[in-house]
C-alpha cells in the first residue's frame, strides 16, 4: 500500500516496532527479577524499590526524558563512560528511543508479572525447597513455568506502552525523521502541518490497530493464566 502512508511514515511505523521490541527484550530479564523481588522477598528498601519502579508512571514523561538526558546524554553520568569506553550512544539515536520506551513500559510490565507471581501458591515453592532445591532451582522449575503466561502478558502490555511512548522519547532523542521519529512523534509532526488530516487519520488507525491487537492478546493470555492456576 505505497499510497496509504508515505515512505517516511512507514519508516516511523517500522522504527516504532523495532524500538518497542528491543525495549521489551532488553528490559524483560530485569523486569522478571524485579517483579520476583517485590512479590516474594522482604528486605530493607522494599518500599523504596517499589516506588522507584513505578515512578515513571507518576512523573510527567518530559521529566523522565530530561532525567534520561542528564544520565545517558553524551556528557551524562552514565552516557559519557558508555560512549568513551564502549562507543554506546543513546542521545538522539534510535537506541535512546528504545531506552526511553523501556523506562516508560517497565512499571506496567513489572506489575503484570508481579501479579502472576503472587497468584502462585507459595506452598508449591516451599515444597520444592524442602526437597533440597536451591532458590534458583525452585524459580526455574516451579515458579517460572507457572508465571510464563503472565510474563508474556506483561511483555505485550509493555510493548503496547512502548509503541505509544511520546514525551520521554521526544525529550531525550528529539524527532529526527529516519533516525528517532517513531509513530507518535510522526503523528505530532503531521499535526503541525495544515491539511494533513487524512495522513493523521491513517497514522492513528495504524496505532489503534497495533494497540488493540496487543490488548486482545494480553486479555486472551490473562484468561489462560487464570484457568491454568485454577486447574481447569
Amino acid at each position: 500500500m505505497p499510497d496509504w502512508l508515505t515512505p517516511q511514515q512507514w519508516q516511523a511505523v517500522l522504527l516504532s516496532l523495532q524500538v518497542s521490541a528491543v525495549a521489551i527484550a532488553a528490559s524483560l530479564p530485569l523486569g522478571i527479577l524485579t517483579a520476583h523481588a517485590l512479590a516474594r522477598w522482604r528486605f530493607p528498601g522494599h518500599a523504596l524499590l517499589n516506588g522507584l519502579v513505578h515512578l515513571p508512571l507518576i512523573l510527567p514523561p518530559v521529566v523522565t526524558g530530561y532525567l534520561l538526558l542528564l544520565g545517558f546524554g553524551r556528557r551524562g553520568i552514565f552516557g559519557a563512560p558508555l560512549d568513551e569506553w564502549f562507543g554506546i550512544v543513546f542521545a538522539f539515536r534510535w537506541t535512546g528511543a528504545a531506552l526511553a520506551a523501556a523506562v516508560m513500559a517497565f512499571p506496567l510490565m513489572v506489575r503484570t508479572i508481579r501479579l502472576s507471581i503472587e497468584a502462585v501458591d507459595p506452598r508449591l515453592e516451599q515444597a520444592a525447597a524442602t526437597l533440597g532445591a536451591s532458590r534458583g532451582a525452585v524459580f526455574r522449575t516451579v515458579t517460572l513455568p507457572l508465571i510464563l503466561p503472565g510474563i508474556i502478558a506483561g511483555s505485550i502490555i509493555g510493548f503496547a506502552k512502548a509503541m505509544g511512548e511520546f514525551g520521554a522519547t521526544i525529550t531525550f532523542v528529539s524527532n529526527i525523521p529516519g533516525q528517532t521519529q517513531t509513530l507518535p512523534t510522526a503523528i505530532y509532526t503531521e499535526l503541525q502541518v495544515p491539511g494533513t488530516e487524512a495522513q493523521i487519520a491513517r497514522l492513528v488507525a495504524v496505532s489503534v490497530i497495533i494497540a488493540m491487537a496487543a490488548l486482545i492478546a494480553s486479555e486472551w493470555l490473562g484468561r489462560r493464566l487464570a484457568r491454568r492456576l485454577a486447574g481447569t
